[in-house]
């Protein structure tokens, strides 16, 4: 019930404000112990957060999203402009400034990062106006991220309606790892090899079946498959490859999946399956290295990884959690489940030897001084293990380290982390709460309300006006700009499609790493 003010949700943040009423009314727990529940909970909380956005992270600088990226990044550059702005013309401490930052953008890890900056460069002194900022200005930034959507909306005169129509048309042209139906029709290359086409076109591409016109049957393609005028094929590929690949195969023909898979046909014997790769032995090979194609005549069309389609290739690093469509006769695909696990009580169980491992090195590079001036300059307890959870996430497969971890278990030391944190903070802080209110604390507020709202205006209108993007993709990126899981499920309420959760994902993973740096960088800036 304590979740919601005016329907608007704080989530677990909640619990900063129970530990601030609770130290305002003379709870007290011994100072050591409020720093050790501070840092252990920071650390888990950024290193399980840098661990689920790992994989995605590189992947959100690709040439589809590097709009989305840039433009969440120009909201952090101003968010930290706005901010020193107010602290040179109100005189108010930077220090409690970037607590207010932290707030009006909904950001904990930000929060996080400054306390742990602030703590390393001052030889473990605590500024309880960096937790106090953050409560104030919180409120109303989660109410900020979703008017500035409604504003930009009625400000711009977005039609919903002409919105739909736009994206109905970009899904038409652009289709992810999708099917086409050919007939080969190249004479220049007839008779040759699925393998010698591939490297001759040089595109991603997985001819799932041939239909052999000759005899009216069907089989499964594999690299030495060779391929005559007249066959008809299944071919799985990315939507900017379509060209290339009717060019140089042939026409497109209509074939539905029943015709495919009819009774009239030989594939009625084969069987489609997503199988589940749980073997940590199977961790960080190629498709190369298992020769599954060769060893049980079966096919692998697409690779599903973290809700993304991979259109598989021989070089391509398997990871632990990665859902692979086979196609096969049934005890083919059989003995293929048996080799990659797919045993979903394994992936239930957490790695936790990556997560040991990946946190003590992440304390190890926190504190690691990166320039040798007074103050040192550090990464701290949330730069060196966000950063290490997010190499890890990406590349921990070439070191043999399992790094998949089930969404409970993630999200379980995830909370466990951030509820630790911020009752360290909100006891920390409480004492001095009323009274910092009471002596100018509540202009806060309003600090907040300028930092949340201006940069997400400026560049909301850029992204809409100039660069034309959908609304629906626009609320995505303002929520995941803020890293504002209400304003997200504001936004997926509003456009009833999957729009802004793409937009949002695209850019959280960097927003999140920028968020943490940006503070770190401007708390040293103050001191």
């Amino acid at each position: 019930m304590l979740g919601k003010i005016k329907g608007v949700s704080l989530g677990i943040t909640w619990i900063l404000f129970v530990g601030i009423i609770a130290s305002h009314f003379g709870m007290v727990v011994d100072g050591e112990v409020l720093h050790f529940v501070k840092e252990f909970g920071l650390i888990l909380f950024v290193f399980s957060i840098g661990l689920h956005v790992g994989p995605g992270f590189f992947a959100s600088f690709k040439r589809e999203g590097i709009s989305l990226v840039l433009c969440a990044t120009a909201i952090v550059f101003l968010d930290v402009i706005t901010t020193y702005i107010i602290h040179l013309v109100t005189g108010t401490p930077l220090t409690t400034m970037v607590g207010v930052l932290s707030g009006a953008v909904t950001n904990t890890p930000e929060l996080g990062a400054a306390q742990q900056a602030y703590t390393d460069t001052t030889n473990g002194a605590n500024d309880p106006t960096i937790a106090l900022g953050y409560a104030v200005a919180y409120p109303l930034g989660a109410v900020g991220i979703i008017f500035s959507m409604i504003i930009i909306r009625y400000a711009l005169r977005v039609k919903f309606e002409k919105e739909n129509e736009a994206l109905e048309a970009l899904c038409k042209e652009n289709k992810f790892a999708a099917n086409v139906s050919v007939e080969f029709t190249n004479k220049m290359i007839n008779g040759r090899s699925v393998e010698y086409i591939r490297d001759l076109i040089n595109r991603q591409f997985v001819i799932s079946r041939i239909l052999r016109t000759e005899d009216d049957t069907i089989i499964i393609a594999d690299a030495q498959s060779i391929i005559n005028i007249g066959d008809k094929l299944l071919i799985v590929y990315f939507d900017e490859d379509v060209p290339a690949i009717q060019a140089f195969f042939g026409h497109q023909i209509e074939m539905t999946k029943e015709e495919w898979d009819g009774p009239d046909h030989q594939s009625s014997e084969l069987v489609s399956r997503r199988i589940l790769i749980t073997k940590s032995s199977i961790n960080g090979k190629k498709f190369s290295d298992l020769r599954l194609r060769t060893k049980y005549g079966i096919n692998i069309t697409r690779i599903n990884r973290a809700g993304v389609d991979l259109i598989p290739y021989q070089g391509l690093e398997l990871q632990v959690g990665d859902r692979v469509m086979v196609i096969g006769k049934p005890k083919a695909v059989d003995q293929v489940a048996d080799v990659l696990g797919n045993s979903l009580k394994k992936l239930r169980e957490p790695n936790l030897v990556t997560i040991f491992i990946g946190i003590a090195m992440g304390v190890m590079l926190g504190s690691i001084p990166l320039l040798n001036v007074p103050p040192p300059v550090k990464l701290g307890l949330a730069g060196g293990p966000l950063i290490i959870a997010i190499l890890i996430g990406r590349f921990g497969t070439h070191f043999h380290l399992v790094t998949y971890t089930t969404m409970s278990a993630n999200l379980m030391l995830r909370e466990i982390g951030i509820s630790l944190f911020l009752a360290a903070v909100g006891v920390g802080a409480g004492e001095i709460f009323v009274e910092a209110i009471m002596n100018g604390g509540y202009k806060w507020i309003g600090y907040g309300a300028i930092i949340t709202m201006v940069p997400l205006l400026i560049v909301g209108t850029v992204a809409r006006v100039w660069l034309k993007m959908n609304y629906f993709t626009l609320m995505g990126l303002i929520a995941g700009s803020t890293t504002d899981p209400p304003a997200l499920a504001y936004a997926n309420a509003t456009a009833n499609n999957d729009m802004p959760a793409l937009g949002y994902t695209t850019v959280y993973p960097v927003v999140m790493f920028l968020r943490v740096i940006s503070a770190q960088l401007l708390m040293l800036f103050s001191l």
